[in-house]
């Protein structure tokens, strides 16, 4: 469902944005809290199950869910909650229901559970999967829509223009377009299908928090990231005018989903629905000590930026609910440059993906090439197969070099020495440049993840590793023509490296870094990025495991 600006109503109707609505003054405090008592709370977009999860949906939950683990590991204000769920209501999944022969709700239930495998298949760590179907989510929307309609912030009229089913959303004149190739007027944003559409709608006083969201976006600079959508959305609430919101369909149109209260010939309109999901995620309406609301971090599309930036928010004003303290609009993925379309056939399959390289390496990828968010980014097998290869061989053939037996040997023949003992003695060469880089990466990774900047976290772990491996090559510690002492020294700060890179790993590629960090003997309790520190935490008995999932396929065989 794709954002767009609400046509306008046939008559005119006075809409007064006095009565009953919050002032901004007073909710300026909440709105803004950024208080770090609150236990830590991020959300992915709903999912719209439709049709099967695609590579997007899998990148959504993995940038949630590497955000998530530092979370946890950072030692955040009590459990960190992670909702992720399917949005099952609206016209599209009428429709998708009908043309299959079967209710809409079996519909649901298969295709909910193929997102939910995919969440569990990613080593996604979600607390919560819910699914707007769900009883505990209708009282939650109900008792929104009361809440507004409460404050004379709803009321009926009607509407007439272009309707787009495929992005659940109203199109002006001004947004369509005629092209001679197409059968049916399209709109000009996504190239979508539209058809003509007059209805009775209920609709919400959007336009009376403009001036709200406004002040909102442009005392909070990190609302949005990236900042160039927050900056697009404050010009456009300079310069446009913010229209009121239609939030139900009449339930001839649409059946398949919530009943307006007191009016059961109508149905809510579905981004209505889908937005208060997030606050269903923490027992809403009930309120509770300690609930980690607002979220610290929703990750979105950048398609659904306005959802999330405008009709939310606006509800979340009129409730005096404080806003969410950033969105995070993550670009999309394409295929040779183009979008992924089922009729093209240049959608890739996580499952596939996954399978075939196994999780971490998938993960891995997405968060190095994917972790910049302002640009689309190009699906592509080699270049995937590429960064596998790199994280398996700076990483596991690193382990596996450092823990040979020809290594252990030559140490075991050198008078004991701690890492602590270690640090006491002055290195030099390439030794001494990579200890030098690995005192500040615990440092350099916070900045990062704190910043947003995934790609270039791990872009700072990379670094380290290869300064390593290039250490460990020019020291050569199981060459026989350098003393014992030597190998001792390169063994310790070897595994000095490991532990800390395996620390601040486990956002990203968790089973790989649990598989590390377990192999080098490393106590659970020593496993947050306070432990990051060069000699903060100690390394047990080391055992030699292969760190990832065997690889099954090459791009090459791939082809054959």
């Amino acid at each position: 469902m794709l954002f767009c600006r609400r046509i306008p109503t046939k008559a005119h109707i006075h809409v007064s944005c006095r009565p009953r609505i919050p002032a901004l003054y007073r909710l300026r405090s909440t709105v803004t809290d950024t208080s770090t008592s609150k236990p830590f709370y991020i959300t992915t977009p709903i999912f719209y199950p439709n049709a099967v999860p695609h590579i997007g949906h899998l990148y959504s939950l993995v940038i949630a869910d590497i955000f998530a683990r530092f979370a946890r590991i950072s030692e955040s204000n009590g459990p960190v909650h992670f909702l992720a769920g399917t949005d099952e209501h609206g016209l599209k999944i009428q429709k998708a229901a009908k043309d299959r022969g079967v209710e809409p709700s079996l519909l649901c239930d298969a295709l909910s559970e193929q997102f939910r495998k995919l969440s569990a298949r990613a080593n996604v760590s979600n607390t919560i999967f819910l699914r707007t179907t769900e009883a505990r989510h209708r009282e939650a929307v109900e008792h929104v829509w009361r809440n507004l309609a409460a404050q004379d912030l709803i009321y009926k009229g009607t509407y007439s223009g272009w309707y787009s089913i495929s992005d659940e959303c109203f199109y002006t004149d001004n947004q369509v377009t005629h092209p001679p190739s197409s059968p049916t007027p399209i709109s000009i944003e996504t190239g979508s299908a539209v058809e003509w559409s007059s209805e009775s709608n209920y609709k919400f006083r959007l336009s009376c928090f403009r001036e709200r969201l406004l002040d909102y976006y442009t005392t909070n600079p990190n609302s949005i990231y990236p900042h160039a959508h927050r900056e697009r959305l404050i010009q456009t609430l300079k310069n446009e005018p913010l229209e009121d919101l239609s939030i139900s369909r009449p339930r001839e149109r649409l059946s398949w989903g919530i009943p307006v209260p007191g009016d059961p010939s109508h149905t809510m309109y579905v981004w209505f629905d889908a937005l208060t999901v997030y606050l269903t995620g923490v027992g809403f309406p009930a309120e509770r000590q300690g609930s980690p609301w607002p979220p610290n971090i929703q990750v979105i599309g950048k398609d659904i930026v306005r959802f999330h930036a405008l009709y939310l928010p606006a509800m979340l004003l009129a409730m005096g609910k404080p806003l969410s303290l950033t969105l995070l609009a993550h670009a999309h993925w394409t295929a040779q440059q183009r979008k992924m379309s089922k009729s093209i056939g240049n959608v890739a399959d996580p499952f596939d993906a996954m399978e075939l390289w196994g999780v971490d390496a998938v993960r891995f990828y997405m968060a190095r090439v994917g972790g910049r968010f302002k640009d689309d980014v190009d699906w592509s097998p080699e270049q995937l197969e590429k960064h596998a290869d790199e994280i398996r061989s700076l990483l596991g053939n690193f382990f596996l070099r450092i823990t040979s037996k020809t290594i252990k040997k030559r140490v075991a023949s050198a008078p004991r020495l701690a890492f602590a003992q270690l640090l006491d003695q002055s290195l030099d060469g390439p030794n001494a440049d990579v200890l030098s880089s690995l005192r500040t990466l615990k440092e350099r990774v916070e900045r990062c993840m704190e910043k947003f900047e995934v790609g270039e976290a791990l872009d700072a772990i990379i670094l380290v590793l290869k300064e390593a491996n290039g250490a460990l090559t020019h020291t050569a510690p199981w060459s026989p023509h350098n003393p014992p002492a030597v190998a001792q020294a390169s063994y310790l700060l070897s595994l000095e490296i490991l532990r800390v890179t395996g620390v601040c790993l486990q956002p990203f590629i968790p089973e790989a870094a649990r598989n590390l960090l377990d192999a080098l003997g490393v106590p659970e309790g020593e496993r947050t990025i306070y432990f990051a520190t060069v000699g903060k935490g100690d390394v047990g008995e080391v055992k030699g495991v292969k760190l990832f999932e065997e690889k099954k396929v090459t791009v090459s065989q791939q082809g054959q």
